[in-house]
């Protein structure tokens, strides 16, 4: 095992990809919810000079938890594949309506993190798949505790419907990188058949992401 500070590596690996949706690099940051995808999605576009990130949470909606595909397809797949911007209104999860019109430029590389960036439908459009590799239980404790007693009820049927998903589409078979957190921040294994205890290469340790 080599030995980083940094992510700086992992972004130059994923900045060198062949373009895979038009002129952009689509980058998969999928993993169970509360996996730590968000934390290390803005590391890694900070490595990649400032990336933008799609969040599939503001794709999502409650009355359509993974039944997002064909509104991302026509907003964001289409119009990229196609060099143009991408148009996109992202969902308020309080308000339950989706907010004002945001613009996507093609960039190079975009980071789509969320559960369910891996899945069949998406695959074909990334670079590279990442999947935060923390086990479920862990990753739905640290989000019901981040989210408290008040959004139990909502956690309940979040289960369900993760569950429901993976096992229908699953995604941590097609990754080809599989990243693991560490006492010292982010460690990652890169091919498919990779194996949790062989870590490539170790990143900064300035606190680990908590849900």
């Amino acid at each position: 095992m080599e030995g980083h500070t940094s992510l700086e590596p992992l972004a130059r690996e994923l900045a060198a990809a062949p373009p895979s949706l038009g002129p952009v690099r689509v980058i998969g940051v999928d993993g169970h919810a509360g996996s730590g995808k968000s934390t290390f999605a803005g590391r890694l576009a900070e490595a990649l000079g400032g990336a933008p990130v799609l969040h599939l949470d503001d794709v999502a909606t409650h009355a359509q938890l993974f039944d997002w595909w064909g509104r991302l397809r026509a907003q964001v797949v289409e119009p990229l594949a196609a060099g143009r911007p991408a148009r996109w209104a992202p969902y308020d999860w309080e308000l339950r309506r989706f907010g004002p019109e945001r613009v996507l430029e093609p960039a190079p590389v975009l980071l789509v993190e969320g559960v369910g960036a891996g899945r069949r439908a998406l695959r074909p459009h990334l670079a590279r798949l990442l999947w935060m590799e923390t086990p479920r239980e862990t990753s739905w404790g640290r989000g019901r505790d981040r989210d408290g007693r008040e959004l139990s009820g909502f956690w309940d049927g979040w289960e369900r419907a993760e569950l429901a998903h993976f096992s229908d589409d699953p995604s941590r078979p097609f990754a080809d990188t599989l990243v693991h957190q560490s006492g010292t921040g982010y460690e990652w294994t890169s091919g498919v058949s990779a194996t949790p205890g062989a870590p490539s290469a170790l990143t900064d340790g300035d606190g680990l992401p908590q849900a």
